[in-house]
Parts: C-alpha cells; sequence; structure tokens
C-alpha cells in the first residue's frame, strides 16, 4: 500500500539518540553537563579576548567569534533535545524543524569558514610575519567574517527552501536528535534529486574547497618552520598554530567519521551518535584547546576572574 501524500503537515517526531526508556535520564544528564561546559567555556574565550587589549589581535578576533558560533550551533539542536527528554514528548513543529535546518547549516558552515580564515592567519604570521600587520588589518578581517556570514546565510536559506518544497508522507519519524537535513529529505514522498543535488553541491563547495585552502596553507607552514635552522624557532612556529591544527583535526575528522560510517552502516541511530562528536563535543573542546599552553589567553582569563582591568 502507497503511503498517503500529505503536503500539509505540521510536525515531526525526533527519534533522538536511543528510544530507551532507562537511558533516557543519563542521556539528558550527560547533554546538559555537555552543553554548559559548552556555553560557558566559550562564553570565558569571548570575554577574555573583549576584556584584555592584549587579545585584540587578528588571531583573538576569530577566535572569539568561532566561540560565539559554537555556542549558537549547540543551541540550536540541544536545548530541543533536552526539553524533549524532560517532557516525555518527540514532537518538534514543521515550522520548527525547517527553522532548525537553517540555523544548523549556517553555524556549521560558518565553523568551516572561521577555522579556514584561521588557517590563513597562521599562513601569514607564519610564513609572512614582517608583512602581518599590514596584510591582517582590521578591515580585511571584518571583510573575512562578513563574507563567511553571508556565504553561510545564502547556502542555508538555499537549502530550507529547497526542503519547504517537498511533499512528505505519513511516516514523519526523524531517526536523528535534530532535523538533520539528509535525514528529512529522506522521509519526502516526492522528488529528492534536485534537493541531492544542491546537497551535495554544496558540500563539495563549502566543505571540500575551505579543507583544500586549510590543507594548503599548512603545507606552506609546515615548509617555513622546516626552513627555521633552531630548533628553538621551530618550537615557537610550530607552537603559534599547534591549538588551531588541533581543533581543525577534530572538527574535520568527526565530520568524515560521520560521513564514512553513515556510508557503511545505513544505520540512522549510529549516524546520530556519531553526529554528537562534531556537534556538541568539537564545540565543548574548542575552549579547552585554545586556553590550554596558551600563556596570553591563560592570563587574561586570571584577570578577568579576579576582576583586574
Amino acid at each position: 500500500m502507497e503511503p498517503e501524500n500529505d503536503t500539509k503537515i505540521s510536525e515531526f517526531l525526533l527519534l533522538g539518540i536511543s528510544e530507551a526508556p532507562s537511558l533516557q535520564l543519563f542521556l539528558f544528564g550527560v547533554f546538559l553537563f555537555m552543553y554548559l561546559i559548552t556555553v560557558f567555556g566559550n562564553l570565558l574565550i569571548i570575554l577574555a579576548t573583549i576584556s584584555d587589549s592584549h587579545l585584540h589581535t587578528p588571531m583573538y578576533f576569530f577566535l572569539s567569534n568561532l566561540s560565539f558560533v559554537d555556542i549558537c550551533f549547540t543551541s540550536t539542536t540541544i536545548p530541543k533535545m533536552l526539553v524533549n527528554i524532560h517532557t516525555h514528548n518527540k514532537v518538534i513543529t514543521y515550522k520548527g524543524c525547517i527553522i532548525q535546518i537553517y540555523f544548523f547549516i549556517l553555524f556549521g558552515v560558518m565553523d568551516n569558514f572561521l577555522l579556514t580564515v584561521m588557517a590563513y592567519d597562521r599562513f601569514v604570521a607564519i610564513c609572512h610575519p614582517l608583512h602581518y600587520t599590514v596584510i591582517m588589518n582590521p578591515k580585511l578581517c571584518g571583510l573575512l567574517v562578513l563574507v563567511s556570514w553571508i556565504t553561510s546565510a545564502l547556502n542555508s536559506l538555499l537549502q530550507s527552501l529547497m526542503v519547504l518544497r517537498l511533499s512528505f508522507c505519513t511516516e514523519l519519524k526523524v531517526p536523528h536528535f535534530f532535523c538533520e537535513i539528509n535525514q528529512v529529505v529522506l522521509l519526502a514522498c516526492s522528488d529528492t534529486f534536485s534537493n541531492d543535488m544542491v546537497m551535495y553541491f554544496a558540500a563539495a563547495l563549502l566543505f571540500c574547497g575551505p579543507l583544500t585552502g586549510i590543507i594548503y596553507s599548512y603545507s606552506k607552514i609546515v615548509s617555513s618552520i622546516h626552513a627555521i635552522s633552531s630548533a628553538q624557532g621551530k618550537y615557537k612556529a610550530f607552537s603559534t598554530c599547534a591549538s588551531h591544527l588541533s581543533v581543525v583535526c577534530l572538527f574535520y575528522c568527526t565530520c568524515l567519521g560521520v560521513y564514512f560510517s553513515s556510508s557503511a552502516t545505513h544505520n540512522s541511530h549510529s549516524t546520530a551518535t556519531a553526529s554528537v562528536m562534531y556537534s556538541v563535543v568539537t564545540p565543548m573542546l574548542n575552549p579547552f584547546i585554545y586556553s590550554l599552553r596558551n600563556k596570553d589567553l591563560m592570563g587574561a582569563l586570571r584577570k578577568l576572574f579576579r576582576g583586574k582591568s
């Protein structure tokens, strides 16, 4: 029997990571803890960079933007998940689902762009140190962030509008803890070829493109570091980009891990569990990665806690 077509649907059901009743309290506690750590950790980074004039540099300007985006990224999905677990209600409205898709893509792509911009910043700092202040001037830094926001917003708007044109069946259970666009498109009864093409094109352009830029930047950075004669000089140069490189590896490895695991297993719940790594764990760990062994940032945080200017 063919599923009934219903273009005027009002809600979806988010099945979450696990439907086992015994795990719900545990999941609520774990995700609430991770969300609070993410928000407070990234908020401290933002406050530290704003309050300390020594951190008013391009690197920390991009870092504060990344922290803001990470807060928004997790806030797009986790609060709704926590409410659903607490109320034992898995419903999300159709409008709410589309809004969640829009903002999840917006902040996910923005994260990607900011990591690329930060890689370019490290490339200029290490490969062209004498021209760093001239090249990475406030106007260029602001322009790079602005273009990233505009591109991310246009992409997420396009993808959300593509979902709006779809007709959905009566089976509206999303096997995820948020309205993940691929899972939502799979529920459609109408033809999804154009949606798939837009998603593949966006992934190739907005994911692989920035990744290529990051790889190119770090290939030049490695060459420049290798040309430094002293071991101390090499260590000092590498230490300036070690934190960013760690975050890049964490972000892209988890994203690629989710993609390959979903392709290999075709298990939606396994994909949802793997998605936690890049959508929750990575934003939570970023403040720790950037603050550890960063004397300037740790000093600014200590001043912030002590209430000193």
